[in-house]
């Protein structure tokens, strides 16, 4: 009987960590616009001109083709940036164009997590997420795990940076704070 109140108080603590997690998110519209990602799939249509609307991938070095436009540069970049520059380069050729575009597909969105985890591999991420997130998706640690030093690894401008992370804090509802929200490529290891 005792070990089933051990296992309850356990499960509530997860739960309860999971839960304030998620209300504790704050939605991706209200801070930051949506960069596009290598492995995206944007649309991509000029008013009035049936010839020039295309479906593109982004490819591993975040450029697009496009006619008339050629190779640009489309990751890490918002679609009102990627829409102001076709239009200027279209402009050479047609008057005043009207370039829309809309990413069909967020598949260049994606974290990854090894290690001592049920289930590691690539997920993405459809809506902003935060490490809890991911590594519930990723079925949890494992019993060997070492939860207090799950490290982060992130590309930055600056470089590549390591953002250590301790399962237990937030697993006891404390450090809530530090349930960071995660970023296209970012990669959980969990010893």
């Amino acid at each position: 009987m005792k070990i089933f109140k051990i296992i309850e108080s356990a499960l509530t603590k997860a739960l309860f960590a999971l839960v304030m997690s998620l209300c504790c998110q704050t939605s991706f519209a209200e801070t930051e616009k949506y960069l596009i990602n290598p492995g995206d799939v944007l649309e991509i249509s000029v008013w009035n001109e049936d010839a020039l609307k295309r479906e593109v991938k982004v490819l591993p070095d975040g450029s697009i083709g496009f006619p008339l436009a050629g190779t640009v540069s489309a990751a890490g970049r918002t679609v009102d940036d990627l829409k102001k520059e076709l239009t200027g380069k279209l402009t050479e050729y047609i008057a005043e164009p009207v370039v829309n575009i809309a990413i069909k597909s967020a598949e260049g969105n994606a974290v990854y997590v090894t290690g001592q985890v049920k289930a590691p591999g690539k997920f993405l991420m459809t809506e902003q997420m935060n490490v809890m997130q991911v590594l519930s998706l990723a079925g949890g640690l494992t019993p060997f795990a070492k939860g207090d030093d799950i490290v982060i690894l992130r590309k930055t401008s600056k470089g590549a940076e390591s953002i250590k992370f301790e399962y237990s804090d937030l697993e006891e509802g404390y450090g809530l704070s530090k349930n960071h929200l995660l970023k296209s490529g970012d990669v959980i290891v969990v010893p």
